[in-house]
């Protein structure tokens, strides 16, 4: 496969088409970071209001994913991630045109939307590769389309500054941001006229059962709910900030309104996952006869452990967690600690998230090669820890060069364990892999909301101190509980489609329109 991406036919044009996709809702998610303390001079802001702005950057991806998903299912990865990209040139627009923090909270949240459009292109890459490539596949989509929030720090600054001449030499952050979003809208509609959900003669199968994660025993019912009731939870910690006497933007009776919408939410979420159960779980109202108590039963052979999906989700907290949160204020960390320029703390912080073009890949290669992906995400999961602790004792007092090797050998860990992540997530049960990893993706989100609250409340020093003990505690967690998944290196077999997909591995190219 390797020697194919140098092609731009078949299925790699798909790919390549996708992950750039990827790579722009990257960039146009984490606009605002390279600009944080540029935006907070021009505006008046406080540093309580650009911890909050970064925390709502990341609140409406956890739902977002859900319901990206429903629409992704229903219309097809095509329709799905062309009109997302369509979308983001909103939020680009109205943040551009800003004058106030208020204006700027509404346009953080909607901007989280467009960062959900990871999902999408799993399912893409899926339908145009065989399972045997699937994993180097999805490395680099994930690792080139993660490479846009390098990008976002590299590219912006100089466009800022290069428009700079016509707004009396002030850094023009506004223009830079508009850019994005017209860009990402006119590559919507280029995506849209020049790729198809699936190889020909292939069709696109939609799920027959939605609202719930399919469990396999009473006890993961319960399980799958925790994990749900974690999501809802994660975003009603969005209610303390916003509500904060440093910040006010909400009263007390909206807070109670949010919470008890929270609530119904989750009541909701939880009948329609008893829904999809029933047959297994039986009644939920404790006076019936059947009680806790369905006919249904799973053969060993199809059963799995929710557990693993709770192992990879904390996983996915810690390592995909921690970059989102580390992405929205590391420009402003070298920027302070150093005393750099805009430009040159933004392009340096970028350092962190550039290993992503070989990370994420090399992440999901090692566990395909070790033998072992439990050990794999394990030792990645170590090698988190540490680098976070090591991170945490940076000062002015460092060699800046010093400092920025310390940051590329976290970055390294932290994004090679996404990659061990979602090498073992496909692997607990492959009928419904496209709702774990919704799961465990959002999870990473939440990591991300979490980190920050703690940023929030306290310092960067403080931040880096508890991502690195949490992550040694989850790797103490992984090399006890988690289990190898079967068939973890077995060959894969998967069923056709339809009869008229052809059987060799190289699907015949469909010439297709372009623009």
């Amino acid at each position: 496969m390797l020697k194919g991406l140098a092609s731009f036919s078949g299925r790699y044009r798909i790919l390549h088409m996708t992950w750039f996709a990827f790579f722009l809702t990257f960039i146009v998610w984490f606009s605002f970071a390279p600009f944080a303390t540029t935006i907070q001079k021009d505006l008046g802001l406080t540093a309580e209001q650009l911890k909050t702005l970064a925390i709502c950057n990341l609140a409406l991806t956890v739902p977002a994913r859900i319901v990206i998903g429903m629409i992704l299912d229903r219309f097809g990865p095509r329709i799905t991630f062309s009109g997302l990209l369509i979308f983001a040139a909103i939020p680009c627009i109205t943040t551009a045109i800003s004058q106030n923090f208020d204006q700027l909270l509404w346009n953080s949240l909607f901007n989280g939307i467009v960062g959900a459009g990871f999902v999408v292109g799993v399912r893409m890459v899926a339908e145009w590769f065989p399972p045997k490539e699937i994993g180097i596949a999805q490395g680099i989509y994930g690792g080139w389309g993660n490479f846009g929030a390098a990008a976002a720090g590299f590219l912006l600054p100089p466009i800022a500054v290069a428009t700079s001449i016509y707004s009396s030499g002030l850094t023009n952050w506004r223009v830079a941001i508009l850019t994005t979003g017209l860009i990402s809208a006119i590559y919507g509609v280029i995506y849209f006229f020049n790729v198809q959900d699936t190889p020909p003669g292939k069709a696109f199968q939609r799920p027959r059962r939605s609202g719930g994660l399919e469990v396999t025993s009473t006890k993961s019912f319960f399980a799958v709910s925790l994990l749900d009731l974690g999501l809802i939870l994660s975003l009603g910690l969005l209610t303390w900030p916003l509500a904060g006497e440093k910040i006010r933007f909400l009263n007390g009776q909206q807070v109670l309104l949010i919470w008890v919408f929270l609530g119904a939410l989750y009541l909701f979420q939880f009948y329609k996952s008893w829904q999809v159960n029933q047959e297994l779980v039986g009644s939920i109202n404790p006076f019936a006869h059947n009680f806790l108590k369905g006919a249904k039963r799973y053969p060993p052979s199809a059963r799995y452990e929710v557990r693993q999906i709770a192992l990879l989700s904390f996983t996915y907290a810690v390592n995909f967690g921690s970059q989102l949160a580390i992405l929205s204020i590391l420009p402003r960390f070298f920027e302070q600690t150093f005393s750099l320029s805009t430009v040159v703390a933004g392009i340096i912080a970028a350092s962190y998230p550039f290993f992503n073009l070989i990370s994420r890949p090399s992440g999901g290669l090692i566990s395909d090669k070790l033998g072992s992906r439990k050990w794999t995400m394990t030792c990645l999961t170590v090698g988190i820890g540490i680098g976070y602790l090591l991170m945490g004792n940076i000062n002015s007092n460092w060699s800046l060069l010093v400092a920025i090797a310390v940051t590329m050998f976290c970055s390294y860990f932290v994004q090679a364990g996404c990659g061990a992540t979602f090498a073992m997530v496909p692997l607990i049960k492959r009928e419904i892999t496209g709702q774990i990893s919704g799961c465990v993706g959002a999870y990473g989100n939440v990591g991300g909301v979490v980190y920050l609250t703690i940023y929030r409340l306290t310092d960067i020093q403080t931040l880096y101190a508890s991502m690195g003990i949490t992550a040694l505690i989850c790797a103490s967690l992984c090399g006890f509980f988690l289990k190898e998944p079967q068939a973890s290196f077995g060959e894969i077999v998967v069923e056709k489609v339809n009869s008229q997909v052809p059987e060799k591995e190289e699907l015949p190219e469909k010439k297709l329109t372009s623009i």
